[in-house]
This record gives structure tokens, C-alpha cells and sequence, in this order.
């Protein structure tokens, strides 16, 4: 069985998207958070044979619910840092009797679906598959059977975090594959470029449209 897994935060002004927030303003950076969520889902609703969305804060169960739409599986994320949070994911999922097993998060709102489908594929014969992103670290993580030892050395929010990551599994001696490289939405010049991509795609679904509204709205940007 294959599982994806997304990591999202509830959308409070203030509490996501703060960098973003320093150039548009909390409620904005929140809103387009929120907008960046419901993309995500609705993009890969279908994809693999159990997805599960791992929210936080827990108490914010029924709002989350209300964007999964049945589509998604609901996990509360559990408490500790990034590293023990993603740890708890992939035993969870391997517990539950998952094989190839896939983490993204919801900073990359037009991931190709493409590199999704690429990390399971390459989960049948590599024990771990890495997404690096632009800004040093990682927009997916993959692994097939168990958990990797790459969760309780890494100096998280660092720009060294997928250098890290490539330096244990060396030392572990454990294989892995990394895909094509993207970016996540963190800063003012990522929304820009979001923009421009947008603009230059031929992909005019739901998703994707409500998505484009949004980040020129944030842009001011008719």
C-alpha cells in the first residue's frame, strides 16, 4: 500500500507564513496559506491508495475536516519538533500497514504531481527518496518499509537541512534518491515567482485558478 502524508497548520494570522507576513501582512500571508492548503488537497485527492492529512493544532480538527472532504484520513501531528513530528508520521503509517510511504508540506501549492508519482516509483527499490528544495531543504520526503534515522540530528529551519539529511544517510550507509529540485513559498520573491508561474501554465482547473486569484490578489496585482 502507498500513502501520502501532508503537514498542514491551521491558518491563524500570525502563526503561518511569517516572512511572507512581514511583505503582505498577517491576515493576508494566513488567507493565502489557507488557499495553499485546499490546493494541495484538492490536486492530490486520488493520489495513492490512502492519504493522510496531519493537522495541527489538534483542536482544530473540525476545520480541517471540513477541506479533506472525506478524501483525506485526519492524524492530529503529535507534539516535539519537526524531526519527531515527521518520525511519529512514517511509524504511524508503517504500523498502519503501509509500504511506500510519502511526506509533503503545504509550501508548495503547485508540487508536480509528476515527483509525487516519481518518489513512489522509486520507493520499490530505494529505501529513501528526498525532494530538495531551493531554499536548502526538502519539499518531500519518501520511505519505503520503515522509518529512516534522519529525524534527530537535523538543525530544522536551517538552510542546511537537506546537506544534513544527505550526510546521515551516508554515515547509516542507506541508499537514496533525489528527485528534481523545487521551490517552496516562503518569502516575498517565492510568491512572485509563484505568480509568474501561474501565469505561464496552461492549467486552468479549479485548484489552480482559485490559487492564481489569490497570490495576485496578494500582490495587488489586477
Amino acid at each position: 500500500m502507498r500513502q501520502l502524508g501532508m503537514f498542514a497548520k491551521f491558518w491563524a494570522p500570525g502563526k503561518v507564513k511569517t516572512r511572507l507576513a512581514a511583505a503582505i501582512g498577517a491576515e493576508q500571508a494566513a488567507e493565502l496559506h489557507a488557499v495553499f492548503v485546499r490546493t494541495l488537497l484538492a490536486r492530490f485527492a486520488k493520489t495513492a491508495e490512502r492519504r493522510v492529512l496531519a493537522f495541527s493544532p489538534p483542536e482544530r480538527r473540525a476545520e480541517f475536516e471540513a477541506l479533506a472532504a472525506g478524501s483525506w484520513l485526519l492524524e492530529p501531528q503529535t507534539s516535539g519538533d519537526l524531526g519527531q513530528r515527521m518520525r511519529c508520521y512514517f511509524d504511524s503509517a508503517f504500523a498502519a500497514g503501509a509500504e511506500r510511504v510519502v511526506l509533503i508540506g503545504s509550501d508548495a501549492p503547485t508540487l508536480p504531481a509528476s515527483y509525487i508519482e516519481a518518489a513512489f516509483e522509486r520507493l520499490a527499490d530505494c529505501p529513501v527518496v528526498l525532494g530538495p528544495a531551493d531554499d536548502g531543504g526538502y519539499y518531500l520526503i519518501g520511505a519505503s518499509h520503515q522509518s529512516p534515522p534522519i529525524f534527530d540530528t537535523i538543525a530544522w529551519s536551517q538552510p542546511t537541512v537537506y546537506a544534513e539529511t544527505v550526510s546521515v544517510l551516508k554515515s547509516a550507509e542507506l541508499d537514496y534518491y533525489a528527485l528534481a529540485g523545487w521551490y517552496d513559498v516562503d518569502v516575498l520573491d517565492d510568491l512572485k515567482r509563484l505568480n509568474a508561474e501561474l501565469s505561464d501554465s496552461h492549467d486552468d482547473s479549479a485548484p489552480l485558478d482559485e490559487l492564481a486569484r489569490e497570490v495576485r490578489r496578494a500582490l495587488g496585482a489586477p
